[in-house]
C-alpha cells in the first residue's frame, strides 16, 4: 500500500466557521482574534485493487480555476478519474467541501465515477442542513449523482477495510483500519486529528462528547502501537503520517518521511 498526503495548506477559522487561508510565515495570529488555526490534509491509498480518497479537503481551487484536490492526485501521479473509492471519516465541510466541485454555476460530483462510503445516520444528518458545520447544498449535489454506500455500526466494509463508530468529534464520526498489502494503516479523521494529541491529553471543546474523544485516542494510540499501525493525521502541521509507540503510558510519534 502506498500513502499519499494531499496537503491543502493551513487556515484560520472563526466563529462564523469561515476557512480563510492563512501562511503562518506571512500572516499574524493576533490580526485573527479568536480563531482557531488547522492544517488540512486528505489521504490517497494506492492498493492493489484500488485508488482511495480518504476525507476530501475544503473543496478550494487554484488560481486556474482548478480544483486543488484534483491538482494534488494529479501531482501524486494520478488522474482524478483513477479515485475508485471515497471514504469519510465525517462530513464537516472542512472534510466534505472536495466532494463537489463547481462548473458553470453548478455544483457536480468531484468524483462520479467512485464509491462513496459514508456512515448512514452521518449522511442523513448532514441533508437536514441543521448544523452550520455541514454544508447542505454538497450532499444535495452528490444525491443519487453518485454510487453511494451506507455503514451503519461497526464491519468490513472490504476484506481489510473496517470501520467502527467513534462518536466523539461528531455524533456519527467513524474511523477506518486497513489491513492490505502487507501493511497496516489507522485513519481517525477528527478523532485523532494530529500527533500531539496523543503526546499531549486535553478535552477539545470544539468536540461533540470532548471526553469520549479524549479517550478514544488513548485507546486507538494503544491499538496502534502494539499492532503495528500507520497513523493518518488529517489536521496535522508537519508530519501527517507516522507510527506511534507506548512506553511508560507515554506515546511517542516517529514521522514516516
Amino acid at each position: 500500500m502506498e500513502i499519499f498526503v494531499l496537503g491543502e495548506g493551513s487556515y484560520s477559522v472563526d466563529s462564523t466557521k469561515k476557512f480563510i487561508p492563512f501562511n503562518p510565515e506571512t500572516d499574524n495570529r493576533k490580526d485573527r482574534p479568536g480563531s482557531l488555526f488547522i492544517h488540512v490534509n486528505p489521504f490517497l491509498l494506492k492498493t492493489s485493487t484500488d485508488l482511495i480518497l480518504l476525507d476530501a479537503g475544503l473543496g478550494y481551487k487554484d488560481t486556474r480555476d482548478e480544483l486543488l484536490l484534483h491538482q494534488h492526485i494529479r501531482n501524486a501521479g494520478f488522474d482524478p478519474e483513477d479515485v475508485t473509492l471515497v471514504i469519510m471519516s465525517h462530513l464537516h465541510y472542512d472534510h466534505s467541501g472536495g466532494l463537489v466541485v463547481e462548473r458553470n454555476g453548478k455544483l457536480e460530483p468531484s468524483f462520479p465515477d467512485a464509491e462513496h462510503m459514508i456512515n448512514k445516520q452521518e449522511w442523513e444528518y448532514a441533508l437536514t442542513g441543521a448544523s452550520s458545520s455541514y454544508h447542505k447544498e454538497i450532499f444535495e449535489a452528490l444525491k443519487d449523482k453518485v454510487k453511494m454506500t451506507l455503514v451503519e455500526g461497526n464491519g468490513e466494509f472490504r476484506p481489510g477495510i473496517t470501520y467502527e463508530p467513534s462518536a466523539g468529534h461528531s455524533k456519527y464520526h467513524q474511523v477506518l483500519w486497513f489491513d492490505l498489502d502487507g501493511s497496516k494503516v489507522f485513519f481517525g479523521g477528527d478523532e485523532l486529528p494530529e500527533p500531539e494529541q496523543l503526546i499531549r491529553k486535553f478535552v477539545a471543546k470544539y468536540d461533540y462528547d470532548g471526553h469520549r474523544s479524549a479517550e478514544l485516542r488513548i485507546e486507538y494510540g494503544k491499538k496502534a502501537a502494539a499492532e503495528g499501525y500507520t497513523c493518518l493525521f488529517y489536521h496535522a502541521r508537519a508530519n501527517a503520517v507516522g507510527t506511534v509507540s507506548y512506553q511508560d503510558e507515554q506515546f511517542t510519534v516517529t514521522p514516516l518521511q
